[in-house]
Formats: C-alpha cells, structure tokens, sequence
C-alpha cells in the first residue's frame, strides 16, 4: 500500500533525513521516501504487518508530527502545510523583532562609531538593557531550540541544532558576562568588568535569530511559489456539479457525482467530471491538456475531460470519470508522485547531510578548543565556535533537489508533459539515442482507406467490419468507420485470436475469417500470388497493405494511408541538434516505413517489426553503451518503453504504454518529446548548481568561520555577518530553482519551403485549376502557371516533392521535374 503523510516539524536536509531514519527500520516498509519542500514522507508499506499508526508513531518519537493526506483529487494539505509553517515566521514577530534590534545594535556597536549616549551609558545599565532587548527575540524565536536541542539529545541534530546551540551559547555567555560584571564592579575592579561588557554577544544571539526567522520566512514563500503549478492545477476542478438524477436537477459536490450521472454544463462553468456528450455542443479551452489557445468544438458522441471550461454553448453529459479518476485527478497524482522520487545526485546529497550536522558540530568544539588552548580568551574562541555553527546550517543543501524537482515537475505539468519518475530526468541528460514509433508518434495515427481491391468489395468490407471491429488498432478503426460509411453491416464473428504484430483471425458462418500483413499471410500459408503485384505497387506509394480471407481464400485487399504529422520532421531535426541518434521502429511494411522516414528526415529505420523484435533492438544498442529514449502510444508498444532507458509516451495512445513510461506526453506532439529532454536538462543543471552553491558556500563558509585566515590576513568573522550569509544562500538555491518556473519549451519557427514543380499535360484554364486543387488540398498553397507549365508550392516543411508529385500525377498530369 502507498500512503502519504504531513510532517510537521522538519526544516532542514538533516531533518528530512531523521525522518527517513525514523521509519526505515519498521519491519513491513517497502520504501519510504521524504520531500522536504512538500512537508511530505510516501511510504509504500505491506498493511498485513504495518499500519498508519506505527509510521506515525515512528516519526513522532523522531520528534516531528506526522498525519495522513487526504486523498481527494481536489485536496488542498499541501497549501495548507505551507501556511502551517509560514504561521511559525509571522510577519508581527520579524517587525517587534527588528524593531528592538535598533536600539540592541545601537547600544552595543554605537561607541565604536561615537554615537551619543551609548559611549556615556554606564557599562552595567547598557548590558542589562541589551538583555532586555535581546529576550524577546529568543522567547520569539523559541522553536528553534525547543526542536534543536530536542533533535541533538536524540543524538540527531538538525539545522535547528546548530542555531539553538550557537545562539544559546552567544545568550548564555552574554548573562555570564552581565553576572561578571555586576561581581567586578561591586569588587571596584573596572578594568575586568569592562572586558565582559565588550564580550556580551547579545547582539549576536539576537542577530543570529532575528536573520534566519527572516531567512525561512521569505525561503517559505519562495518555496511555496515552486508548488503553485500543482496547487493551480487543483483550483481548475470546481467545487459543485449541477446534476440531473432521478429525474431532478440537483446540485451536488463533485465529491459526490456518480459515473453515469447526467452533469449540465452553462457557458462559463468548468466541467467537474470525465465523460461523453450526449446532448448539445460547446467550445472547450482545453488549453491545460492540449495547450491549444483556441477553444474546440465538442459536439454530442465526443470525449470532455474535467476542468476543461465551456467557453460558449450548453450541452449535457455522462460522467464517466470521476473523482481521483479523472484525468485531473490522475495528473495531479503523477506530478505529486514525481516530487518524492530523487535523482541519483540527490541520493549523494542525503548522504552527505546524514553526516554534515554531526561533523560541524564537532569542527565547531574543535575550533574553540583549539583556539582556547592556544591562549587566546573564552570568548574569543566561543566567536568563532557560534560562527561555524551558524554559517554551516544546511538549508540550502536539503533545499537545491525538492525546489528544482517542484519547479521542474509543475513547469512539465502547465506545459502537458508529466513526469511519472525524476530520476528519468537524469537519464535524459545521458541519452545518446531516440527510438520513434511510427503510426501514431511520427504519424497522425488516423488512417483512412484509399484502395480496396477485390472482386467482391462488399463482403470484404462485411467480413473486414466484423474482424476490425473486435480490434482496437488504429488501422482497425479506419476499416470499421470506411465500411459504415459506405453502408456496410459488420458480419458477427467468433473465436476472435490476435497475433501480436501480424493479424487477427475468427469464425464467421463455420468458416475461419482473418485480417493482417504479408508475415501474416505467408505465415498462415496463403497464395497470394494473384494480388503480388497490386501489393508492390500499393506499397511502393508508402501505404499499409492487409490482407483479407475467408474459407481458405484471399478475399482481397485494402491499402490504407497515413500522414505524417506537420511538428514531426521539426522535432526530428531537433533532435539531432542534440546529438541524439533517431531511429524509426515500426511493424509496418518496408516501403511505408521508407516513405515515412523519408519525409521525418530519418535515415536509421527498421519495418516489419514486432515487439519482440523492437525490445532486441534496444537491448543490443545497451549492450554496445548507448542510452536508450524510446517514444510510443500503443499496446505494442509496452515492451519497447519498458525496456528503455527513458520512456516517453505519447499522452493521446494507450493506457497501457502510459503505464509503461517515465514522462507522459499529453498533447501528442513530438515537439514535447524534445521539450521533455531539454527540460530534463535544464533541471538536472539547476540541481548541480544548487548543490554546488551549498557545498562550496559551506566548504568557503567553515574554514573563513573557524578563523583559518585570522593570523595570517586578520580576518574574523561576526556571528551576525554568518547568520546573514546562512539565510542568503538557503533563498539563493530556492531563487535559482524558480527560474525553472519560466522554463517553456522553445517555439518552432515555421520553414517556408518553395517547391516548383514542371508539369506536363495542362492544356487550359481547366487543367490549371485541377492542378491547383489537387495541390490545396495537400494544405499546401499553390499557383500554377499555364503558360511556362509550373506550379509552385509554398509549404511548412511538412509536405513533401513526392506527395506534391503523386497529387498532380493522380489528377492525370505528369511531373518532370521539381526543384
């Protein structure tokens, strides 16, 4: 079982890494994984051993609150964990803070400046002041060491730790001083009393608190600006469906609707559910799923997806998704799940915190030990003590992987890539090579019916129905909807079997019925002698060929076509600018496969492939080192994506091959694919720059805290100085995160590409126009030109010369030469 819980409590990588702690020994835990920047721990646990109350109970004895999410699609936890820990840092408290700061800071450091009455103020008046001053900030700030100190006697300290314990010892000494004072000036020794008095460090204390409140403060709303894509995504769904039930129309909770509900949708309103239309029309913006601005027409018998909105029309539908079903719901799901898994260079940074809060705390006794021994005062060598302590506080390294995650993942989510698993990111930057299905990745995936050739037309439509119908293959859509159209009732067929990548076969009136490939054909031992030649030629313009049988006999055959999508040869290119090697994968015949390639600009491809054989492939390119993207959307295409190193589905195919894949393409487009691993990139990028800044702040940080460079260039550290710097680099690492916010896939300019093509045969205004029309209707602009016997094209890039050239040739003219 998976379960996801709040913590509460946690605020640093050593925090988060206690909480691991906590709960790895429990006997029944499969994996247990925290997100700092989520408040959040996912356990994957066997509920027969292990309860919710165990790991609950796990985590509180770590000293951190634990409760279990709500699993509503609509939940709102994580807001409100944020503002849980914003509560901790409120604005009040900074300003009464800052405010007493003024006059602290000015009776403490005035005199070196010659300020009025900070130099004159007797010495034992000015320190108790300070004192006063300095309280309110602790009674404040007071968490830090109720946690810090809770944590350090578990003998697993914390950023909290280091804080408490620094700014305690700086508090702590500074009454020792005021007590030392007041002793030496009863005793009339001013001189010893005017030593404490410069060595109170109240200001310190006050300082070191005052500054890293305001550091979480603002890191808490920096961090909260890195969940707003999955917390917009949770505001899409409304809250309430008006319904009809029973014969009544109802207004319920949409965590109430039913599937087979009737929900009515106005002009304005947000769809609350999954489901068909079965009554009206509307125009959706379904911008957040397909990215299109424009809002598209859905008419009854049509698919709506939740949180869509109806931007004009009215129309009634069937729920048939609902709550944590629907496909918000599910999106939501995916982006959270992405945020709790890590890539490998995260995995180095938890170890690292495992040990750095133990290992500072030890630097810091050293230093003070080393610095005392060596003659200098207690209080001098407890400055540099507080500063390392202080300085080396490890927001920053627990912070630069979950805020870059959060950025990353709700950026991919606003823009419909969602990452299934991080760590895939990381294997993004590592790819050297794409494998592209062809129908349905590189082509639209719709194929239409162009040729049927059969001496009776009619029961090979009858017969293909009835087979294609039990198929939901896209090429088996194509047939069933030619065959409605031409009037053609599906004959009903039984003992339905599926050769994966051949064909499928069945029994209609006693006799065996079948529909696949030539492997299908020769494999089942058919002659198909007779329709050799018309297959060649079919094949040989790039269309899908299948055979069809009834009682032992070729009936006939169907060619089908498929065109290639107008982003795909763009993405291609775009992808060889990134140094990947492109290969195309498909079961379809040698001559489809060649023409599609040709018009992707794919020079690497294979056809006649079954799945098996596409998951050999891959396997043999591993073998030889390479890292392997493989990018699908059907069931066939399963195996392949599961033994990728990357998989990349495309969001329109099967559930299946979405199940299969680490990122989820929802717009069907292969540009995402491309935008998916720059993103991946960037991401992985902004990580090590996170880490870098927080391992080399800290490795600068310790040695300049602990007074290294003190004899040989007098540089000493202030603990205020150190508490500043601290608060810096922790909003540095969220800040640089956030620019991943901003990250958009890079738009395509379209390529004008001029074809002009020499043609022969055009006689007169007629044929010119016959010419023109069978180019338009490519979606290509064209004039032709009687007199010098051209046409010229101007395209996108999309079309290519020889679909130019087989319109105009189909039209009755031949081409000669295209430039």
């Amino acid at each position: 079982m998976k379960q996801t819980f709040i913590i509460k409590g946690m605020s640093c990588a050593a925090c988060s890494a206690a909480v691991e702690k906590a709960v790895s020994h429990l006997k029944g835990l499969k994996e247990a994984k925290v997100n700092l920047l989520l408040n959040t721990l996912s356990a994957d646990y066997d509920e027969k051993i292990l309860s919710q109350a165990d790991i609950i109970k796990a985590v509180e004895n770590a000293g951190y609150g634990a409760s279990v999410k709500g699993n509503s699609a609509k939940n709102t936890e994580p807001q409100k964990t944020f503002e849980e820990s914003t509560k901790e840092n409120t604005k009040a408290g900074l300003i009464f803070c800052f405010i007493l700061l003024v006059p602290l800071m000015y009776l403490s450091m005035g005199g070196m400046f010659g300020l009025p009455y900070s130099s004159t103020l007797p010495r034992m008046t000015s320190a108790i002041l300070q004192l006063l001053l300095t309280m309110p900030a602790v009674f404040i700030n007071y968490r830090f060491f109720t946690k810090g100190f809770k944590a350090l006697f578990r003998l697993t300290p914390t950023m909290d730790s280091l804080i408490a314990t620094g700014a305690g010892a700086a508090f702590i000494y500074g009454i020792y001083a005021v007590l030392a004072m007041s002793y030496y000036l009863s005793e009339g020794q001013t001189q010893a009393a005017e030593h404490f008095y410069h060595n109170l460090y109240f200001e310190s204390a006050a300082v070191i608190l005052t500054v890293v409140s305001l550091g979480k403060f603002l890191e808490q709303k920096a961090k909260r600006k890195t969940s707003a894509a999955i917390e917009k995504l949770i505001k899409l769904a409304p809250k309430t469906a008006e319904i009809e039930r029973n014969g009544q129309t109802l207004t319920v909770n949409t965590q109430d609707l039913q599937t087979g509900d009737i929900i009515i949708i106005k002009s304005g309103q947000s769809l609350p559910a999954d489901g068909t239309i079965i009554q009206g029309s509307g125009f959706l913006d379904e911008s957040f799923i397909t990215g299109e601005s424009l809002p598209a027409e859905k008419t009854a018998g049509q698919k709506v997806i939740c949180a869509t909105i109806n931007t004009d029309g009215y129309f009634k539908y069937r729920a048939e998704r609902t709550g944590n079903n629907t496909t918000l719901a599910q999106i939501i799901k995916l982006t959270e799940e992405a945020n709790t898994s890590k890539p490998e260079i995260a995995e180095l940074a938890d170890k690292i915190s495992a040990v750095f809060v133990p290992a500072v705390i030890l630097i810091a006794v050293i230093c003070a030990a080393v610095w005392f021994l060596a003659g200098y005062p207690f209080a001098f060598a407890l400055n540099f003590a507080i500063c390392v302590l202080v300085i080396s506080c490890p927001c920053a390294l627990g912070l630069a992987t979950p805020a870059a995650i959060m950025c990353a993942t709700g950026s991919g989510a606003r823009n419909g890539i969602l990452i299934k698993n991080i760590k895939s990111l990381q294997t993004g930057l590592k790819a050297d090579s794409i494998i592209l299905d062809k129908t349905g990745t590189l082509t639209e995936g719709k194929p239409s019916v162009t040729d049927i050739i059969a001496e009776d037309k009619n029961l090979l439509l009858k017969i293909a129905a009835g087979l294609e119908s039990l198929s939901s293959h896209p090429l088996a859509k194509a047939i069933t909807a030619y065959a409605q159209q031409n009037g053609i009732k599906p004959c009903e067929v039984s003992s339905f079997t599926y050769s994966e990548g051949l064909g499928i076969k069945g029994i209609y009136q006693n006799q065996t019925v079948s529909a696949g490939n030539l492997k299908f054909m020769e494999a089942e031992h058919y002659d198909f002698s007779a329709f050799n030649q018309k297959y060649k030629e079919l094949s040989a313009e790039g269309k899908t060929v299948l055979f069809f049988t009834y009682a032992g006999k070729i009936l006939g055959i169907a060619a089908l076509a498929d065109k290639i999508k107008a982003t795909s040869a763009q993405a291609v290119k775009r992808f060889k600018q990134r140094g990947l090697t492109v290969y195309m994968l498909t079961g379809d015949n040698k001559n489809a496969a060649a023409y599609i390639a040709k018009q992707a600009g794919i020079e690497n491809f294979k056809a006649e492939m079954l799945p098996s054989d596409k998951v050999k492939f891959i396997k043999d390119l591993q073998l030889k080192g390479r890292k392997i993207v493989m990018t699908g959307d059907g069931i066939n295409d399963a195996p392949a994506l599961a033994c990728a190193d990357l998989a990349i589905a495309i969001g329109a195919g099967s559930d299946i091959a979405a199940e299969s894949a680490d990122i989820v393409l929802m717009h069907s487009d292969l540009n995402d694919a491309v935008y998916a691993l720059d993103l991946s990139r960037a991401t992985i990028r902004n990580i090590k720059q996170n880490l870098f800044w927080a391992l080399f702040y800290n490795a600068a940080g310790i040695p300049l805290a602990a007074g290294v460079f003190y004899k040989a260039l007098g540089w000493q550290l202030s603990p205020m100085f150190a508490a500043t710097a601290m608060a810096l680099s922790s909003l540095f690492v969220v800040t640089n995160a956030l620019r991943l916010t901003k990250f958009n896939p890079v738009k395509i300019k379209e390529e004008k590409v001029i074809i002009t093509l020499y043609i022969e045969g055009m006689a007169c205004a007629h044929c010119s126009a016959r010419v023109q029309n069978a180019l338009q209707a490519l979606g290509a602009k064209a004039s032709v030109d009687l007199k010098a016997k051209t046409a010229t094209v101007e395209t996108d890039g999309s079309i290519s010369a020889q679909q130019l050239k087989d319109a105009v040739e189909k039209a009755g003219y031949r081409v000669t030469k295209t430039i």
